[in-house]
């Protein structure tokens, strides 16, 4: 993908290294104070271990170690709800440059991603919103709750921000097999469909209709949802590609990415067999078939997964 020198969006938010924001209760300089019983012995009660062992998992679910809190971590309540240091000093200091190369590359896929939108919306007689894109590492507050880089690139509806932390595109290439810059410009795209789909009421209309299903019908309309943001970044990539910045080679690359995470193919990879009623995204072959039928047409009515068998 020819996308250096390209114009770069404004939308993006660095959050690299500043941690996500957890308001935790202090009990002294970078210590998280821990409830203690007052047993006889000085021993702890049934229900404080209980409350312990309850506390320990809660914030390992959440991608946070107690024992490095309860050594001296450096986890206390920052201004602007972000986690600092001891120091005052925001996160770690492992956050990258503002200016590297990574984010760069984000922020012009995401420029791109804008013009295309807000001209496919104009000629529809709409306007398009650009969504903010907050690039973060390890973990990270939202308007739909807090996440950690395990759950990979996602978009919140609520705040109509798309977060990456952009190792993913690392365990894309290095995990997954899915190499290459158009491998994560598809990503990106893909994020940014579920923006589209939010804009046009496609999204709050899902959320209202799953509350009242069953899981295995939650499931089945969930990859309808998203094959259907594959099928709007293949048009992204349809318009971006008259604009002759596509390499020979970047389509395969996209649709590699998007083979590699189908949901039977992450299953079979991860716990060796697939289980076809927990599908929530689709299957590689639905994926790439959506992929490809955006970037073939160019046209939103082709991408109409809901009253198209998929």
């Amino acid at each position: 993908m020819l996308w250096k020198g390209r114009r770069q969006s404004d939308n993006v938010e660095d959050q690299r290294g500043q941690g996500g924001g957890l308001n935790l209760p202090r009990g002294g300089p970078g210590r998280l104070r821990i409830p203690i019983g007052g047993r006889s012995g000085g021993g702890m009660s049934l229900s404080t271990i209980i409350i312990l062992v309850v506390l320990y998992f809660g914030l390992k679910a959440i991608g946070i170690d107690p024992l490095q809190i309860l050594a001296g971590g450096g986890l206390v309540p920052g201004g602007g709800g972000q986690i600092t240091d001891n120091s005052g000093e925001q996160g770690g200091g492992t956050g990258a440059p503002a200016s590297d190369e990574m984010k760069q590359f984000v922020s012009t896929v995401l420029a791109e991603t804008e013009d295309t939108w807000t001209g496919i919306f104009q000629a529809e007689g709409l306007t398009y919103e650009d969504p903010k894109l907050v690039l973060f590492s390890g973990q990270i507050r939202s308007a739909c709750g807090f996440a950690s880089s395990a759950a990979g690139p996602f978009y919140c509806p609520g705040d109509r921000k798309v977060y990456l932390d952009t190792t993913f595109f690392q365990q894309l290439d290095q995990q997954f097999g899915a190499s290459g810059d158009f491998a994560q410009a598809y990503v990106i795209a893909h994020e940014v469909g579920h923006h589209v789909q939010n804009l046009t009421g496609i999204l709050p209309k899902f959320n209202q209709m799953r509350q009242q299903m069953g899981e295995a019908e939650a499931n089945q309309m969930s990859v309808q949802v998203e094959l259907q943001a594959d099928c709007f970044a293949g048009v992204w990539a349809h318009f971006t590609g008259q604009k002759g910045i596509l390499e020979q080679g970047d389509m395969d690359e996209a649709l590699n990415a998007a083979q590699q995470i189908g949901d039977d193919t992450m299953q079979k990879k991860m716990q060796g067999y697939v289980v076809p009623e927990s599908f929530n995204h689709g299957t590689s072959q639905q994926r790439q078939t959506w992929l490809a039928r955006g970037y073939k047409s160019g046209k939103l009515s082709d991408c109409d997964t809901f009253n198209t068998p998929i």
